[in-house]
């Protein structure tokens, strides 16, 4: 009996498996490595010009999540505040439609520093500039209404990732340039005829509204955003915090599709429910957040495993940059081998995870995460390959 339960859990995932082939087999193959085209001196230095605060000296900048049901993406959340913040070039406030915690997809629960209610008395101008998240649903009432309000008092509007469709869908991207997450760049223009989607660009500022390619751009954009603030020399001393030697807008977009290994490797991976792990990231005060949300977005992207933070106690802490965080479990340890690192520089937490992913659950899951990510150094494909087949021998995530 026990025996023909096992098989029936385990039959219907593969049965679906068996009857995707055909589907699978005719996609096209993954798209080779591509060299992205260097970005004309003019056009940057017409980024900064439209990125330039005009409403104070010291510009206030809102980081949007969306509360309830409305799931805010991690990485989307997380990295623009932490960046933001070490520059401190300006006032940045993290934010939620609704007050309590909010639980950001796929992982991490923040406590928001105020409401979009508080924020509004507190600063009745509205903000410099608003950070838009990608969103569960892009069309959350109190996102749209407090999204037009800002832009009508003079916000500069910036999308991360898919965020852009929900700058979109509050009208903000009608008759601009912009672009998103490659998997919604096609369907973008279509759902918004308004809109031009520009290839080739990690991230496209029209005027007030900046938008950018998948969700490991937003370090790029964020850099951008504080040159165009506090200077080059600033960002620089950023970047090399964070591990970055160039934040420019070139991209190679076609590098990025829906391919056959992407979809073979979800599939593969979905199927094999009895085999999934959680792995635990340590929650302790003065954590880089933007590591932290760098690594457990990517664990929590495999479809074999999932991220969740863990401390001693259930308080929560507060980040390198100052953003609460509240633990998903009370522990005081983890295993060592279902533990997440978070040791170095952001930009090198983010290619270790996906060494450590490649060791853990092969190269094809690694280079599904970074597809996702839309991250330029994606595992498996052109010299890339070679550091993450010497990573192989990294069985643990630490």
């Amino acid at each position: 009996m026990k025996r023909r339960l096992l098989w029936g859990v385990l039959a219907a995932p593969l049965l679906v498996a068996l009857g995707l082939g055909g589907w699978i087999a005719a996609l096209p193959p993954a798209p080779p490595a591509m060299a992205a085209a260097e970005v004309p001196a003019e056009e940057t230095a017409a980024t900064l010009a439209a990125l330039k605060p005009v409403k104070r000296a010291r510009p206030v900048v809102a980081v949007l999540g969306a509360g309830g049901e409305t799931m805010t993406e991690t990485t989307d959340y997380v990295m623009p505040y932490g960046i933001l913040r070490r520059a401190d070039v300006a006032d940045v406030l993290a934010l939620s439609t609704e007050p309590g915690p909010l639980k950001l997809y796929p992982a991490l629960v923040a406590q928001p520093d105020a409401t979009t209610a508080e924020f509004d008395r507190r600063y009745p101008q509205g903000a410099d500039y608003v950070i838009v998240p990608a969103m569960g649903r892009d069309d959350d009432p109190a996102v749209m209404a407090w999204l037009r309000a800002q832009s009508a008092k003079g916000a500069k509007v910036i999308g991360v990732c898919a965020g852009a469709k929900v700058v979109a869908a509050a009208g903000l991207l009608d008759h601009r340039r912009a672009t998103t997450h490659w998997f919604y760049r096609a369907r973008l223009p279509k759902d918004h005829p308004g809109l031009t989607v520009v290839a080739d660009r990690r991230f496209v500022v029209d005027r007030d509204v900046a938008t950018t390619t998948g969700i490991s751009a937003s370090m790029p954009m964020m850099l951008t955003l504080i040159e165009a603030i506090g200077g080059r020399a600033k960002a620089q001393a950023v970047a090399t915090e964070l591990g970055v030697g160039s934040w420019d807008a070139r991209h190679a977009s076609a590098a990025f599709r829906f391919s056959r290994p992407f979809a073979a490797t979800v599939v593969g991976n979905s199927v094999a429910v009895w085999n999934r792990e959680t792995l635990g990231a340590p929650l302790s005060e003065g954590v880089d957040e933007v590591s932290l949300a760098l690594a457990a977005d990517a664990w929590s992207r495999t479809f074999r495993s999932r991220a969740v933070t863990y401390a001693a106690n259930g308080k929560s802490i507060t980040t390198r940059s100052g953003l609460k965080l509240r633990p998903d479990r009370v522990a005081a340890s983890w295993p060592a081998a279902e533990r997440i690192a978070l040791d170095g520089r952001p930009a090198q937490v983010l290619d270790d995870t996906l060494s450590r992913i490649a060791g853990r659950y092969g190269v094809d899951t690694a280079a599904l995460v970074a597809t996702q990510l839309e991250y330029p150094k994606r595992p498996g494909v052109g010299r890339d390959v070679r550091t993450l087949a010497a990573a192989k021998a990294a069985r643990e995530p630490s």
